[in-house]
């Protein structure tokens, strides 16, 4: 890309030196050479005064200045050379002026300049100038020196220009391109330097903001994956408990014991289907949830399991529940947990209740446990019931769907509080805490 941007910037450079250049060496070559053809007219025109009726008649000798380079002739009207420097007889020229007009031509490598002498309005002879064509030629050539150096200087200040915007342009690009080499090895902590210029800054920025989300996208995933290996182990060891106490026992009769496995069986492949669902899947279905339904689901599930430990379990609805929009799966999954942190750490007779609150439904788990709890880290990973995995598990699936997971009374007599919004969609503020 460095190469590619010097040699852009070096032939812009080039072409347009080249544009400058070329006219201005043919504008110089022509104005020298005008110049030349003016200075020999009047060079020659002076030297009219030198021919009279005295010299062309051959009494009086004819005196032309004498520079160097320039060649003075005079001619009679019968076009033969009379005095000076030139051919002996009358060219196209000389010819012309006799006829009483100025002429200029090149000849014999040489400048030619004829102009007539009249007299009494009559052409009485002519006067030839001529000079090196070299005289037009080195100056030209030197001008044209000139402007190859100032062209040439242009070029190198380009080359210099060109190489250090090159460096300048590339710099930030190979920063990008090392941060997103670091991102694809998963190091989620970039940070682009800032280059200055305003579309390689927003590349880095959105580069930064995307190294973030994923990193924030990799830790969800890394404490969501630990949270629900935790969640499931707890149905798997049970159905270890049972079929390894139906072993011991002896007892021939192992359908029975067969069928009982099949309910921890039931709750483990139902725990496994909606966590990966809610893993898998980012457009879940999140139309309005019936909160009744799932409320009479939960309790065909936990009233048995509560009940062989001698604790009721009691459900209570208010009237014309609101419908919230949140992925069912998730909503189910908090309630198992709250209900399995009830019957193993809580006590007596544990309530499921649900009320309406403002923009949100509330779904109550109250058991009557002795244990006062730490209200401010009970959500934390490996801290409090459960070690806390459980809990926190059931914060992150409640806030994905925009709700919100509290504990109102840390006890006795634990509350848990679902939040889940009734007109907010998943990623959305979750409501405001409505009093306990």
């Amino acid at each position: 890309m460095k190469r590619r941007i010097f040699g852009s910037i070096l032939g812009v450079t080039f072409v347009a030196v080249l544009l400058l250049g070329v006219p201005l060496a043919l504008s110089v070559d022509h104005l020298y050479a005008s110049q030349e053809v003016l200075r020999l007219e009047r060079e020659a025109s002076e030297s009219r005064g030198a021919v009279n009726a005295g010299t062309i008649t051959g009494g009086d000798p004819i005196e032309f200045p004498h520079d160097g380079t320039t060649a003075f002739a005079a001619y009679n009207p019968s076009g033969r050379r009379i005095a000076g420097s030139g051919p002996a007889r009358a060219d196209a020229a000389v010819a012309r002026a006799l006829r009483g007009d100025v002429a200029d031509t090149r000849s014999g490598g040489r400048i030619v300049i004829a102009v007539p002498v009249t007299s009494n309005e009559r052409v009485v002879a002519a006067v030839r100038a001529s000079r090196p064509v070299s005289v037009v030629t080195d100056r030209t050539h030197r001008a044209w020196l000139v402007i190859a150096l100032i062209a040439a200087g242009a070029l190198g200040v380009a080359a210099l220009l060109a190489r250090r915007q090159a460096q300048r342009l590339t710099r930030p690009v190979d920063a990008l391109v090392d941060s997103a080499e670091r991102l694809g090895a998963g190091e989620f902590g970039i940070h682009v330097e800032r280059s200055g210029i305003g579309e390689l800054d927003r590349l880095g920025r959105s580069l930064e903001d995307t190294a973030l989300r994923l990193g924030e996208a990799a830790n969800r995933e890394r404490a969501f994956s630990s949270d629900v290996s935790h969640q499931l182990r707890t149905p798997i060891a049970g159905l270890r408990v049972r079929v390894e106490s139906a072993l011991r026992s002896g007892d021939s009769d192992l359908r029975a014991a067969l069928e009982e496995t099949l309910v921890p069986i039931d709750q483990l492949e139902s725990t496994v289907e909606d966590l990966l669902s809610l893993a898998r899947d980012t457009h879940a279905d999140r139309s309005p949830l019936d909160v009744p339904a799932m409320l009479h689901g939960t309790e065909a599930t936990w009233h048995g399991r509560l009940a062989a430990v001698g604790r009721p379990l009691r459900v209570e609805m208010e009237a014309d529940l609101a419908s919230p929009r949140v992925a069912e799966p998730a909503a189910r999954q908090v309630l198992e947990v709250l209900m399995d942190n009830a019957l193993q750490h809580g006590g007596g007779a544990v309530t499921l209740r649900a009320r309406n609150a403002p923009g949100a439904v509330i779904i109550d788990v109250v058991d009557e446990g002795p244990v006062r709890l730490d209200a401010a880290r009970i959500f934390e990973r490996r801290v409090g019931r459960s070690n806390g995995i459980g809990l926190a598990l059931a914060r992150t699936l409640a806030e994905a769907e925009g709700g919100r997971l509290l504990l109102d009374v840390p006890g006795p007599g634990p509350a848990f509080s679902l939040l889940l919004p009734v007109r907010s969609v998943a990623g959305a503020r979750a409501p405001a805490r409505p009093a306990p």
